[in-house]
């Protein structure tokens, strides 16, 4: 698979950005380590959605992927074999 945009560490990521990430997104899943939560915004984002998103420094949690109509936040060995299968 061939990424058709990549964002520099440099360049931060806040809640504007993940919340328009979630907005065009039916599936977000985030991963903080062995946990993973999943949520379907369906066009409408939630705190609780941008929230999880947001590392504590208040940035787009890294890794981040979009494959299709699903959001990949952080990382986590199981979910990402799962969406990229």
């Amino acid at each position: 698979m061939i990424p058709k945009e990549s964002v520099p560490a440099s360049r931060k990521l806040g809640a504007d950005d993940a919340r328009a990430l979630a907005a065009v997104a039916t599936t977000v899943i985030v991963a903080k380590g062995k946990q993973v939560q999943r949520f379907k915004p369906a066009g409408k984002v939630g705190a609780e959605v941008v929230e999880a998103m947001l590392g504590p420094t208040g940035n787009l949690r890294a890794p981040t992927l979009v494959c299709g109509k699903t959001v990949m936040v952080g990382f986590n060995e199981e979910s990402y074999a799962e969406l990229l299968a």
